[in-house]
């Protein structure tokens, strides 16, 4: 089993951090209970990039500390003092709700704490969608890259949670300059069947989608389902069913029926491919970077470089 693991070195991928750096201004990004090694050196990271102008809400002296000991100089940075890290969600939305930063940085603060903050109704982040994460995955020395949503936050999704988190892929994928983005929704089959409930939902998608529901501008994307996961990869597995298919071998985005199926895409892609793995939360005011402590410093970059390039679209 070991040697089935890929030993490649997950890589930042070149073309998005570009783009990220290029832009005019760093993005204000509250970096939420900062005071632990792992958010600070996430967010020395890209603030050495470039990338963010972090604002570090928590316990000061913990973060002055942990700066002393990165040898970083956090003198002119903003920091935001908070007791706990119930009370560093809380700031953080509120420096969002405000307007002072754009985007927000998962730090020593658990997930739910953090999005409870967010969607709390007097902090005034809500929209209209429900918040749902989308994996943005490359391969080392490639630029192209696989959508995978939602393999993070919804864990049994509805067909109407299903509707926002395609809309929230395709919107992510509007910013990145995608304008007609192929979106594969999945199942284990590619015909619709009462007997499982994914592929009716994905017929419906696709129906809601031809019928303008999924998005705002056009051309909007190509929308596509059921498939079983095969066919939507591989355009010699679709040939071979004889499925005639715009998105068929070419998706930017898959649409995984339950958090199972998209956790266990994303990391077969990342331990038996070496692949980078760059997540953000999006359906909120501000997008919303979650890391986690296996990930890799280029993964923890590429997130926050696919932040602050959705944070700053026109």
């Amino acid at each position: 089993m070991q040697s089935m693991l890929s030993d490649k070195r997950v890589e930042c991928p070149a073309g998005l951090l570009n783009r990220a750096k290029q832009r005019s201004a760093s993005v204000p990004t509250a970096i939420v209970n900062a005071g632990a090694d792992l958010p600070m050196m996430s967010a020395k990271l890209a603030f050495e990039e470039g990338l963010i102008e972090p604002v570090l809400v928590g316990d000061c002296e913990a973060i002055r500390a942990i700066a002393k000991r990165l040898q970083w100089n956090i003198t002119s940075l903003r920091l935001v003092a908070a007791e706990s890290e119930q009370e560093a969600a809380q700031r953080s939305a509120e420096l969002a709700r405000d307007g002072e930063v754009a985007a927000l940085m998962k730090g020593d603060v658990h997930t739910d704490n953090l999005l409870k903050a967010v969607l709390k109704k007097d902090n005034g982040l809500r929209t209209g969608n429900r918040l749902s994460h989308v994996f943005y995955m490359t391969l080392a020395g490639s630029d192209e890259s696989l959508c995978i949503t939602d393999g993070a936050i919804n864990v049994q999704p509805s067909l109407e949670d299903k509707i926002h988190i395609t809309r929230n892929a395709i919107a992510l994928l509007h910013r990145l300059g995608n304008a007609q983005p192929k979106v594969a929704v999945l199942s284990a089959t590619e015909q619709a069947s009462p007997a499982m409930q994914s592929s009716v939902d994905a017929a419906e998608i696709v129906a809601r989608a031809r019928a303008g529901e999924l998005f705002s501008e056009e051309p909007g994307a190509i929308v596509e389902g059921p498939f079983a996961f095969d066919n939507a990869v591989s355009r010699e597995a679709a040939d071979m069913k004889g499925m005639k298919s715009e998105v068929a071998g070419q998706p930017d985005i898959l649409v995984v029926p339950n958090i199972e199926a998209g956790n266990i895409a994303f990391k077969q892609m990342v331990y038996f491919m070496g692949a980078c793995a760059a997540g953000i939360v999006l359906g909120a005011k501000v997008p919303i970077t979650l890391t986690s402590r296996a990930d890799p410093a280029a993964a923890r970059l590429a997130s926050t470089a696919l932040a602050s390039l959705y944070a700053s679209a026109d």
